[in-house]
């Protein structure tokens, strides 16, 4: 087994850490969850990636990659995968699995502690990874070095990122930091480091930008309002996100990885 650096140890420990706490203790904590006011625009890009998803699970072997409380595994099972999730937080996989249960999919998911980084998977295992909002809080060439590794040949990768290019954006993310680690803080993705793949994938595409204009409707997400400003900002993103140097400043990308290089080292 490969012998880490304690660096690289300790980082793992304080995410373990940081993510029981976020999805037990402080679920609920406004304080240290108060970012998830951001998601109420988050439709479209889910609704985007459970499209993509509903094409290629059935019969599939998947991965939900670093998969939280275990949302999109028990979306590909219902979908008619075989899905496993993998997370550092045993607090985490404890909530996915009782969340499975209680959906009636435990016999089409399978849970379990690991770190994403080093699985214990075979090679060529998997048909579909999702990964969902989590290559920003691991070492990105070890990420993709093992993404690569278990993704079987004609599989594909789908992953939603944000990114760190807007600047208003990421301000606002150093002035928060309680909300992330510091590792997250430093790691958002941008352009260079989705490139980065094509070292371990030979295809490597974009295929979607998310909420620029949409953000202004984060302030009325708790009036009557919201669907309307939400749709009319949407469909504002739509023509934005076309424009070649201004795409990049969207919150998320998606972005699809696959034909896996098994060569490289």
């Amino acid at each position: 087994m490969e012998q880490r650096a304690p660096q690289a140890s300790d980082r793992l420990e304080r995410e373990r850490e940081l993510h029981d706490a976020l999805r037990g203790e402080l679920k609920h904590n406004e304080l240290y969850t108060s970012n998830k006011k951001f998601y109420a625009i988050a439709g479209s890009n889910i609704a985007f990636v459970e499209r993509w998803l509903r094409h290629r699970c059935s019969g599939a072997t998947v991965l939900d990659y670093c998969c939280g409380d275990g949302q999109m595994a028990q979306f590909c099972a219902t979908a008619g995968g075989q899905a496993w999730g993998i997370d550092i937080s045993p607090v985490s996989i404890e909530n996915a699995r009782r969340a499975a249960r209680a959906a009636g999919v435990d016999k089409q998911t399978t849970f379990e502690v690991m770190d994403a980084e080093n699985t214990t998977f075979a090679d060529d295992m998997f048909d579909v990874i999702v990964v969902n909002g989590v290559l920003h809080h691991l070492d990105l060439p070890r990420a993709y070095r093992e993404l690569s590794r278990v993704l079987k040949p004609e599989g594909e990768i789908i992953c939603t990122e944000a990114l760190r290019h807007n600047l208003l954006i990421h301000t606002y993310r150093r002035l928060t930091p309680r909300l992330r680690s510091a590792w997250e803080i430093g790691h958002i993705l941008g352009k260079p480091d989705i490139d980065q793949a094509r070292r371990f994938f030979d295809r490597v595409e974009v295929a979607r930008f998310f909420h620029l204009a949409t953000i202004a409707a984060v302030v009325f997400r708790r009036t009557r309002v919201f669907p309307v400003i939400r749709a009319t900002l949407e469909a504002v993103d739509r023509v934005l996100l076309r424009i070649p140097w201004l795409r990049w400043q969207a919150w998320m990308a998606v972005f699809v990885l696959a034909r896996p290089r098994k060569a490289e080292g």
